[in-house]
């Protein structure tokens, strides 16, 4: 079986905006636990980045610690709606280009705007790289200010 390349789109879309990134290759995992230790950090360190829809064709990535969950009341507030949903997997690869479990708002087919949880400020967190098993690990204030994240108690 082939190895997935470690210097793949999304982490070259990173480094292109002047992120530094580390990518390590450690396989398919099956659980939280299993990605944080196969890439040596802690299960708070991984950042999920959700896909979530507002309106017809409007997404945005949601990204929460891989041991926290959208707290959908304070979502739904800081965007001023009252309904918002995940599309299914389909539909997520469809506005992002990549598959669940793998994606990330770099190199993403769409520069959906970003919403992050404020407890992922202030340390070196690893996220997904749009294949599966590679994670990309970076400052997450580097991350943040580049994206334009809007940066807030979602959790």
């Amino acid at each position: 079986m082939s190895q997935p390349p470690l210097d793949n789109a999304a982490a070259q879309a990173a480094r292109a905006l002047g992120i530094e990134v580390t990518v390590t290759r450690h396989g398919r995992v099956s659980s939280l636990a299993e990605a944080a230790a196969a890439r040596g950090v802690q299960p708070r360190d991984i950042v999920k980045t959700m896909v979530v829809r507002r309106g017809a064709e409007d997404y945005l990535f949601v990204l929460v610690p891989g041991d926290a969950e959208i707290a959908w009341p304070k979502l739904r507030a800081l965007l001023g709606v009252s309904r918002l949903s995940m599309p299914d997997a389909a539909t997520g690869r469809a506005v992002t280009g990549y598959e669940r479990g793998t994606i990330t708002p770099f190199g993403a087919s769409t520069a959906w705007p970003v919403i992050a949880d404020a407890s992922i400020t202030g340390r070196r967190v690893s996220m997904g790289s749009g294949t599966h098993g590679v994670a990309l690990g970076m400052d997450a204030d580097a991350m943040l200010a580049t994206l334009g994240a809007t940066v807030a108690d979602i959790t």
